[in-house]
């Protein structure tokens, strides 16, 4: 979101007391979601885990067992989906294969009886924000993934909606499709202002788009918070895990007396968390897990305050702008991402350290953030 957007007070998408079940199966169960009038939100989870079902049953396109919807400040619950003031984007393009571009994005609104002049105008105005107009006479088979992509989310554009969804929309897509069409759905985004709900399994789609990531499992929102707090504050284990590439390392440990201070105990290291902000207050011989990211780990001489330590290269991953280094702390496997320029080869011994305000604490058992 630009620092001058602002979002009204009334909700745009309203998910009240949500519950969804496929036969004896529940897969969502008392669901809360409220977001904002031009706000981005992104569905952010590992397959199976409820996101599209939730988008679906937004949408309308699915019965749910208990709850409301509320679009615009209208209980939709059970709307049909043409009245539910959506544009929807699926992740098959869906095009007719034997219209041209111009007769894709205009057969609904022919079909919903508009009169030639608004059609022809709502279909230049998408054509014209998804750089498609110089196109608008070819048929699908003459296009590329990109571009059929770009007439799917036109079709949806030219309905003048207020609520855009969109599932896996780029997974069809190849890596540099993908990011060329991710920027785009940004831009589009920002020029329009309207409310937007993306379902995605891609982390990097997800941080770079989303005003706020929704992070589900199993039917469940674990987190819902703009990317940079669910970054640097993941409220459990899973949703640590689950965000940043290469992924967050992970020690059994335990919270020991560090003086007048607390220290965590790993298999053979001890890090004193006096930098370390507890989100409440924790009393030694709790069993925890100490997360640290990969890119809060810094190779030579380290900073006062930061943890140093000593290990040997085991697999240098070189990856272009970044290098992931692969070696051992407190009895455990250790990634490092640092400079792709790094000259550090398998073999090497090297120094590293972290600062320990940077890490992660969770409870053993629960899982969640301390």
């Amino acid at each position: 979101m630009s620092p001058t957007q602002q979002f009204v007070a009334e909700p745009s998408v309203s998910v009240r007391d949500l519950a969804i079940a496929f036969g004896a199966h529940e897969v969502i169960s008392g669901l809360d979601l409220t977001i904002d009038r031009g706000e981005f939100l992104v569905l952010l989870g590992p397959s199976g885990c409820g996101k599209s079902t939730l988008l679906n049953a937004i949408a309308g396109l699915i019965d749910i067992a208990d709850g409301e919807i509320w679009i615009s400040g209208e209980n939709v619950t059970w709307a049909e989906p043409k009245d539910r003031g959506i544009g929807m984007v699926f992740q098959s393009y869906a095009l007719y294969p034997r219209m041209s571009v111009e007769q894709n994005l205009s057969f609904g609104l022919k079909i919903a009886g508009l009169a030639k002049a608004e059609i022809a105008a709502r279909v230049e105005k998408a054509a014209s924000l998804l750089h498609l107009t110089e196109l608008l006479k070819r048929k699908p088979a003459e296009l590329s993934g990109g571009q059929r992509q770009r007439v799917a989310i036109g079709r949806a554009l030219v309905r003048n909606v207020d609520v855009f969804l969109f599932d896996e929309p780029l997974s069809n897509l190849d890596a540099k499709l993908r990011n060329e069409l991710r920027v785009e759905v940004k831009k589009l985004h920002q020029r329009l202002g309207n409310t937007m709900i993306y379902v995605t399994h891609d982390q990097v789609e997800a941080m770079t788009l989303a005003d706020r990531i929704a992070v589900m499992r199993a039917g469940v929102i674990q987190q819902l918070a703009p990317p940079q707090e669910i970054y640097r504050r993941p409220v459990n284990r899973f949703v640590a895990g689950f965000i940043g590439s290469p992924g967050m390392n992970f020690f059994d440990g335990e919270i020991v007396r560090a003086g007048d201070g607390l220290a965590v105990a790993l298999t053979d290291e001890r890090v004193d968390l006096e930098r370390y902000a507890f989100a409440e207050p924790v009393e030694a011989g709790r069993p925890v897990t100490f997360g640290l990211r990969p890119e809060h780990i810094a190779i030579g001489q380290s900073r006062p305050g930061h943890v140093e330590a000593t290990g040997r290269v085991e697999i240098v991953e070189p990856m272009g702008a970044d290098t992931i280094v692969w070696t051992r702390y407190a009895g455990h496997p250790l990634t490092i991402r640092t400079d792709g320029e790094s000259r550090v080869r398998a073999g090497d011994t090297i120094t590293f350290s972290f600062d320990p305000a940077a890490a992660c604490l969770f409870d053993a058992a629960s899982e969640a953030r301390l």
